[in-house]
């Protein structure tokens, strides 16, 4: 059987054409597509072809190798500058531009409020397409490395062990000089002092910069600070403890396409919930239907405010995410008589209020210890002598009723769903995308990140629904 050989030194009549170099079903043709269909001056991006001195890369163009390049998890600036060379997808992207490195991470760096907004018109173009309804939206969470070690993240508790030892080595070096200066013969020994003093004005510099991050943590009034990323926060992950960000998305339920994102440093999602179904319903332009999240966005302020403005909340509690059955003497067995403000136990004894707190946004009540140790059932109900105590939300009838919300057969079928479409997102960035961390430090230049990510993960979606020939098209029209 004969063999096709390769022959690199084989001529052509003509050169190929830059557009011939990818087909027209290319994926790339719908990135393409995708960023001339945005407005970069609504973004924030300065187009402005008269403008005097050193000629700089077409800013569109700058655009499309970012959001390319992190489609297919090249985020590094070398290696996008390296594509450019030898990858035919990006030199048809480009135009055959080669922007170094310098300049692609300067353009990156330069525009992080521009990029944090690509997905809003990403968004409101899946609307205008019609692939985002805005009915039901769902809300997850999922922890990030940042580009710090945390190493790098002092407490209060670490700086107080720094600056003791730092103290004694002061002292150390102190005494060690002093003894030094007392030898005036020994000719080694004004070297050895010479080294003393800078060591000593080292330990100082040091406990001068321990003593300002001392003074951080008690202004800003956080449990940590990372010297590197002042703005992330320390997380814990099966992967092991780390100094990162919390990324938020909320998706549509009709295509799973995301509405928007955001980044917060926070190591719980249980006070976003409002904040995140805000932001989508801002991009959506009107107000969605129905919310929903898992047991780690139970918070029963923020659930309320959602639910305050007409929207189904369908959120578990941590009781009910728990799985577990109802023992005879757990709470919701207490009959609660609101007329005369007090719990009544199975065994028919009376718990009165005994006091409120605040700050907890709860109240007590209590059963005499006499009476709970009389019962047939002390030791089992509980094992305190001071008696049985219950706290009760201010805001309990909130939380009874989005508890029975969410055991509707019509919320379950609802809830059921957001795996398959608020999991699946972070699913793609992380092992397709492959996103081990983020490459830009604080919060405005992560969340520029999650944009173009968030975005990937639309432009991918709307492929794999209309086709690249098709998506090109409606981008066009």
């Amino acid at each position: 059987m004969a063999y096709r050989y390769p022959d690199r030194k084989q001529r052509m009549l003509l050169p190929q054409c830059i557009e011939e170099y990818v087909p027209q079903d290319a994926p790339v043709r719908a990135y393409d597509a995708f960023v001339d269909s945005l407005d970069l001056e609504e973004l924030g991006i300065e187009l402005n072809p008269d403008k005097v001195g050193c000629p700089q890369y077409d800013p569109k163009a700058m655009l499309k190798l970012l959001i390319y390049g992190y489609s297919y998890g090249l985020r590094s600036s070398r290696k996008l500058e390296r594509e450019l060379y030898y990858n035919l997808s990006f030199i048809w992207l480009t135009g055959g531009l080669k922007p170094d490195h310098k300049t692609i991470a300067e353009f990156r760096r330069n525009n992080k409020q521009a990029l944090r907004k690509v997905l809003r018109q990403c968004a409101r173009l899946c609307i205008e397409l019609e692939l985002i309804e805005g009915n039901t939206l769902f809300v997850d969470g999922s922890k990030v490395r940042g580009n710090a070690s945390i190493k790098n993240s002092w407490t209060t508790g670490r700086c107080d062990k720094y600056l003791t030892k730092i103290d004694e080595r002061i002292n150390q070096i102190l005494s060690q000089c002093d003894a030094i200066d007392r030898q005036e013969d020994d000719v080694a020994c004004g070297g050895s002092l010479v080294k003393m003093k800078d060591e000593l004005k080292d330990a100082e510099v040091l406990k001068s910069k321990v003593q300002d991050i001392v003074k951080r943590l008690n202004s800003q009034d956080v449990e940590s600070v990372n010297t590197t990323d002042p703005e992330c926060t320390n997380f814990h992950s099966r992967q092991g403890s780390h100094a990162g960000y919390n990324a938020q998305a909320v998706v549509d339920a009709k295509h799973g396409l995301i509405v928007s994102c955001d980044v917060v440093n926070r190591n719980t999602d249980n006070h976003q919930f409002a904040n995140q179904i805000e932001q989508a319903n801002e991009a959506l332009e009107k107000d969605c239907q129905a919310a929903c999240g898992d047991s780690g966005y139970w918070d029963i302020d923020e659930l309320d405010k959602i639910d305050h403005k007409g929207i189904k909340v369908i959120v578990p509690s941590c009781r009910q995410a728990s799985g577990k059955e109802d023992e005879p003497f757990d709470k919701v067995n207490f009959r609660y008589d609101g007329q005369r403000d007090c719990y009544i136990c199975p065994a028919g004894q009376v718990l009165t209020c005994c006091g409120t707190e605040p700050d907890k946004r709860r109240k007590n009540y209590r059963i005499a210890g006499s009476v709970c140790r009389a019962c047939g059932h002390f030791g089992v109900c509980t094992t305190s002598r001071h008696g049985r105590k219950l706290t009760r939300l201010l805001k309990q009838e909130l939380k009874d009723r989005l508890e029975a919300q969410y055991e509707q057969a019509d919320s379950q079928q609802t809830y059921a769903l957001r795996k398959q479409k608020a999991e699946l997102p972070f699913g793609h960035i992380k092992r397709n995308l492959k996103l081990d961390g983020f490459s830009l430090r604080g919060l405005v230049g992560v969340r520029a990140e999650m944009s173009l990510l968030s975005s990937c993960f639309n432009i991918a979606r709307m492929i794999t629904i209309m086709g690249v020939i098709g998506l090109v098209l409606k981008l066009g029209a």
